[in-house]
């Protein structure tokens, strides 16, 4: 184990030595690793953050290609007429 060295106030040291019971550093240990498991898991819930992203992306764009297909087959569906009523509705909107 590696040993390292900590700078706290004097006021807080004195305090600390009314409590003598607590192994303060256990407790300065315990408290570094837990801080350390919480960025772990944050930064692997943002790797998976960007990968739903991406996914919901690729899947946007899909949904948008099968929207352009379905609309281009049914213009071609369409009368002449009825693209032109069509597009003359769509601008007085």
């Amino acid at each position: 184990m590696v040993s390292i060295t900590l700078s706290i106030p004097e006021e807080i040291r004195k305090k600390m030595k009314q409590y003598d019971e607590i192994n303060w550093s256990a407790l300065v240990r315990k408290i570094i690793e837990k801080k350390i498991q919480e960025l772990s898991w944050k930064e692997e819930m943002l790797k998976q953050l960007k990968k739903e992203e991406e996914f919901t992306n690729w899947t946007v764009e899909i949904g948008k290609k099968a929207k352009r297909g379905r609309f281009k087959r049914l213009l071609e569906e369409l009368t002449p007429q009825e693209r032109k009523e069509l597009i003359n509705n769509g601008n007085n909107n």
